[in-house]
């Protein structure tokens, strides 16, 4: 059995002190619409006490602060983030009273019985190495009727060439790790704990583009726990990589081709399911 506490060895390593700077800057935000969204599936009126468990540097997080369906709604945010070194942008990032942010895991979050009216997690629970004791801990730190939030943020594969060419290069060296796009985060919704505690989830996707530069294709793809732990020589070949690919451009959109910007393809993933 996985302990509570586990976090993933590449996690640990990728998302360790010195790596979250970049992560900070180069991982994008998330669009209004699917937090307009998320707004809407949660039933109880404000203010309302939210859980982020593996809140990372605070970009979920800021993003619900300064949205206009949201910024009232807001009673506490409890971060809950295994990652010190993400605690450390966090805390200075994210400066608001109603906010904190603590040590903890899926497993063992360190919050109180039922004093979630919503629990978050942002670009996270793939890395969930115990799907049961999650749900156990969702349901015990949830009030009645409370509601749980996945989302993702994912390069959009699918809606030009060049972005399926660059994930084609990265993903060369996951090492097996867990990522979200191979869907076995999903196994959580077979659990028992689940089928017991939870109603059925529902999915919601939206598509768009974002401003794009070599640079910041590079950061993003750089910001990966799997290229954090790469040797210096293998990161350089990869940057070499995305530089060729994008020179090519295969199906590159450009928006400012003097300022080198181009349209970067993105895929936002919602699930909510509640008690």
């Amino acid at each position: 059995m996985v302990h509570p506490n586990s976090v993933h060895e590449v996690a640990i390593k990728g998302f360790g002190c010195g790596t979250n700077d970049l992560y900070d800057r180069a991982r994008p935000s998330y669009p209004s619409e699917a937090l307009t969204y998320i707004r809407q599936e949660v039933t109880a009126s404000g203010p309302l006490d939210i859980v982020e468990i593996g809140s990372g540097t605070g970009i979920f997080t800021r993003a619900l602060l300064t949205h206009p369906d949201w910024a009232i709604a807001v009673g506490t945010i409890t971060a809950v983030e295994p990652s010190e070194g993400m605690r450390t942008i966090f805390n200075k990032s994210v400066q608001d009273e109603r906010v904190s942010c603590q040590s903890g895991t899926f497993g063992s979050t360190g919050i109180d019985d039922h004093s979630a009216d919503l629990v978050v997690v942002a670009q996270a629970f793939h890395w969930c190495l115990d799907h049961d004791a999650a749900a156990a801990e969702f349901a015990r730190i949830l009030k009645p009727g409370g509601v749980i939030v996945f989302i993702w943020n994912l390069e959009d594969r699918e809606a030009a060439p060049w972005v399926a060419q660059v994930r084609d290069l990265i993903e060369q060296f996951e090492q097996g790790t867990p990522q979200f796009r191979l869907d076995l985060w999903r196994a959580f919704f077979e659990t028992k704990t689940y089928r017991n505690l939870f109603r059925p989830h529902k999915e919601r996707s939206w598509f768009y583009s974002l401003a794009g530069s070599l640079d910041i294709v590079i950061d993003r793809s750089m910001s990966k726990s799997y290229l954090q732990v790469q040797s210096e020589d293998i990161k350089a070949l990869i940057k070499t990589g995305i530089a060729e690919i994008l020179h090519h451009g295969d199906g590159k959109q450009w928006v400012d081709e003097d300022k080198g910007l181009f349209e970067y393809p993105y895929r936002t993933s919602v699930v909510v399911f509640q008690q």
